[in-house]
Formats: C-alpha cells, sequence, structure tokens
C-alpha cells in the first residue's frame, strides 16, 4: 500500500465549534463538530477534483485454482477536458474482456465513478447514517474513524456502506472500506465486492483517491466466483482554463464492452 504523507498545517475551523486536539478522544459534542467539519472540507475537495485531469486504471479478474486470473477486463482512461471545458472520459486503452462467468454492468460503472472513490460532503451528509468508532492509525496518520451506512436507498441510486478514516489534522477521509450498495430488481441478483480505497495528499492541500483495490468472493445463486479488482489514477494536474466546468458523456466507448447484465 502507497504510504500517506501528513500535513504539517492545521487547516482552519470551517464550522463553528473547536475540535478536539489531536492524539484526544473527542467528546460527543466534539463528534459533531468533527463529522460537520471533515463533510465541508470533502465538499471543497469535491469542488477542487473537478478541476483535475488524470489517469484512470481498472482492471477486474476472476480468479481460478490457485488464484489465477481465469478471465479478465481492463479499461484505462484519461479524464480530462474538451476545448469548450467541459469534463470528458477518453478511454485509452480497452482490450476485449475474457471474462466467463461475470458481466460488467451499469451498477459497477456507477461504483467505479462515485462508490469506490467515496467522497462524504455536506450535501450527501443527510443520507447517510455515520457513527464514530474510535482512533486509529493509517500508515503512520491519526485518524478518526467512522462507520457510514445509508440512511433510505433510493431505486437507481449506489451508496456507499462500510468504515471511513478521516485525518485528524487535515479532517479529509484518507481510506475507505466497503461496499457499494443499493435497491431494486436490477441489483437484486447483482453481487458487489467489498473494496479498499487510499488516498493520497495531491498539491500539498487535498487528499485524491490513487488506489482500490478488492480480494474477494463474490456469492451467485449458481455459486462463489473468486475475484480481484484494482484501480489506479493517477498524473493528477490542475485544469487551468477559466471555464464553466461540467462533467459531459463518455467518448470513445469500447466496442468490446459487455452488456449491462450480471449472471
Amino acid at each position: 500500500m502507497r504510504v500517506l504523507v501528513a500535513s504539517l498545517t492545521l487547516l482552519p475551523l470551517l464550522v463553528s465549534g473547536q475540535a478536539p486536539a489531536p492524539g484526544h478522544d473527542p467528546s460527543d459534542s466534539e463528534i459533531q463538530t468533527i463529522i460537520a467539519r471533515f463533510a465541508a472540507k470533502e465538499a471543497e475537495f469535491a469542488r477542487a477534483r473537478e478541476n483535475y485531469t488524470y489517469h484512470q486504471k481498472y482492471r477486474f479478474d476472476e480468479l481460478g485454482p490457485g488464484g489465477r486470473s481465469a478471465g479478465k477486463m481492463e479499461i484505462e482512461a484519461d479524464i480530462t477536458f474538451n476545448a469548450e471545458g467541459k469534463r470528458t472520459e477518453r478511454v485509452t486503452y480497452a482490450p476485449m474482456t475474457t471474462l466467463q462467468r461475470i458481466t460488467f454492468t451499469a451498477e459497477d460503472e456507477q461504483d467505479i465513478r462515485n462508490v469506490q472513490p467515496f467522497v462524504l460532503t455536506t450535501k450527501e451528509m443527510p443520507n447517510y447514517d455515520v457513527r464514530y468508532l474510535g482512533r486509529e492509525n493509517v500508515d503512520e496518520i491519526a485518524c478518526y474513524s467512522f462507520a457510514v451506512k445509508p440512511r433510505k436507498m433510493i431505486e437507481g441510486q449506489r451508496y456507499f456502506a462500510g468504515i471511513i478514516w478521516v485525518d485528524d489534522r487535515d479532517l479529509q477521509i484518507v481510506k475507505t472500506y466497503g461496499r457499494g450498495t443499493g435497491v431494486g430488481k436490477r441489483v437484486a441478483s447483482q453481487r458487489f465486492p467489498k473494496f479498499e480505497t487510499y488516498r493520497e495528499q495531491i498539491d500539498g492541500k487535498y487528499w485524491f483517491p490513487t488506489y482500490t483495490v478488492s480480494n474477494d468472493t463474490l456469492n451467485f445463486e449458481n455459486g462463489p466466483i473468486p475475484i480481484k479488482m484494482v484501480i489506479t489514477y493517477k498524473d493528477y494536474k490542475q485544469f487551468k482554463a477559466e471555464s464553466t466546468i461540467t462533467f459531459g458523456d463518455e467518448v470513445d466507448k469500447p466496442a468490446a464492452k459487455p452488456e449491462p447484465k450480471k449472471q
């Protein structure tokens, strides 16, 4: 796993109230202040990330005997901007899938975009129950850990359920562990892997997702299928144009992409 680098400067308060000094257990009221502050920082980060380009690589393997790959799907893409400043995804590598028993769905794609690089902003906070678990180090970074689960799920929407670790100095998420979840007929027969996502500090201010990994077994009705998934996010660069930035449609979609249906 990548080593996380702690910020050397405390950030100013984003909401009223005082958080505990680093290294001390927070009181109930301080926990609520911490939650409000890290949600505000996550909202600030989410806005900033929309102004960055980066390269994303995704690999998903079905595993056979001995843990060897028995089929795989790979996609690489550049997340960038066109001449009008519109955010686009340009697929740069997408060989023919060799998956035999699993197909990639629209829900899997939503999880790659929004759940695995999970961001919990002030706007999203009412959708989740957040429960303080305690203090814990992540690669020598002192963190607050929280259990997170959706309060109510709307059909067609994807949510995160699991644990997040929040740096006790920068008050930003540095690690997530959990899985994507949702409701509806489309997802009833689908299975979604547990994953871990690690972040690194980019440009000395925000913690960006850089690595997601999953080693899990998906228990389908017709039998278990062990899998491995790795996603990397790299080459973050700030986009400098003075443009209104909106997320646009994908371009250069691979013709060999499987149909959105799981067995």
